[in-house]
């Protein structure tokens, strides 16, 4: 169900339609865009996203899966504040928002993920680990790495949980800018998309 701040059903909101908070991670528009496509969403998707920053990622999800379920995790009460106020600002009401640590959380959410986000956490291998026990057959994860040493973690804790049909995309994305008088391409900091499945 498309709002009134975003009156479309094509994803890709801007990102200065979003409130944000300085320090806090913000899924810029091209990257949410490749991070959705990972997902592989059906209507009634439940989808956990951990490290949910400022909201992008439900909010986006909420509004192209209005019958689906979207559990935001957040360990800080101030950051899982803006998610529901980004909630609001764009009329979404199915998701739900915990105030906690990955994986140690985990356990208090009563519905289990088709499909889990990571965008954040440092004990990134525990927290793959432990969203696997709650995963289906068929269910997929799809975690994010902007440094060598994340995108090591992941890929080996893939490896060790047996994921199948993994993709690795690097995104590459410039974005006009105007800079004095003139226009020029500035790079949006690359990232590393990771995706794979639980298949029985």
């Amino acid at each position: 169900m498309p709002s009134q701040l975003w009156p479309y059903v094509t994803p890709g909101i801007p990102d200065e339609l979003f409130e944000h908070l300085p320090g806090i991670p913000l899924s810029q528009r091209e990257i949410r865009l490749l991070l959705i496509s990972q997902l592989r969403l059906e209507a009634d998707s439940v989808v956990w996203d951990i490290g949910a920053g400022t909201g992008t990622i439900p909010v986006e999800v909420g509004l192209l899966c209005p019958q689906g379920q979207i559990i935001a995790i957040e360990r800080d009460e101030e950051v899982a504040n803006l998610i529901k106020r980004n909630c609001d600002r764009f009329d979404v009401k199915n998701v739900e928002i915990v105030e906690g640590s990955a994986p140690e959380c985990l356990h208090e959410i009563a519905v289990a993920p088709h499909r889990v986000c990571i965008e954040g956490g440092r004990p990134i291998q525990d927290i793959l680990q432990a969203v696997w026990e709650y995963l289906p057959s068929s269910g997929r994860v799809i975690a994010t790495a902007s440094n060598l040493e994340s995108l090591y973690a992941i890929s080996q804790s893939f490896s060790q949980l047996q994921a199948r049909n993994i993709e690795v995309v690097q995104s590459a994305v410039n974005r006009l800018e105007t800079r004095g008088f003139s226009q020029t391409f500035a790079a949006v900091d690359p990232i590393f998309i990771l995706s794979g499945e639980k298949l029985d």
